[in-house]
């Protein structure tokens, strides 16, 4: 099972740039997804973007379409989160996920409940 374990959290102006970095260790599988999701205080949890490892499709939330750009380089195993024109209400925990093992041609989106290993989040704050 792969494990993913994020960094790169911090704080930031509005307009500013943040780079989230997701390092995923273990598992064998040659096709699988990887997520970043976000929790504010009070709300619920919501998909941001996503990949498919193997594969290389991607997928954004409306909300940060244009905006943030989720990669993957696979010779380091890590799934980076570029965000810019960052916004006050893009403020949260940030969380990288993983799902298992999937067949060629699945399309990765933010259904969490796809989503099978979670990391434990880095914080971003973005103040006005």
């Amino acid at each position: 099972q792969v494990q993913p374990v994020e960094s790169g959290g911090g704080s930031v102006q509005a307009g500013g740039s943040l780079r989230l970095s997701c390092k995923a260790s273990g598992g064998t599988y040659s096709r699988y997804c990887m997520g970043w999701f976000r929790q504010a205080p009070g709300k619920k949890r919501e998909g941001v973007a996503a990949i498919s490892i193997g594969g290389g499709s991607t997928y954004y939330d409306d909300s940060v379409k244009d905006r943030f750009t989720i990669s993957h380089d696979n010779t380091k195993n890590t799934v980076y989160l570029q965000m810019n024109s960052l916004k006050p209400e893009d403020s949260a925990r940030y969380y990288c996920a993983a799902t298992d093992g999937l067949w060629d041609g699945y399309i990765c989106t933010t259904n969490s409940y796809e989503y099978t290993s979670w990391g434990q989040g880095t914080q971003v704050t973005v103040s006005s």
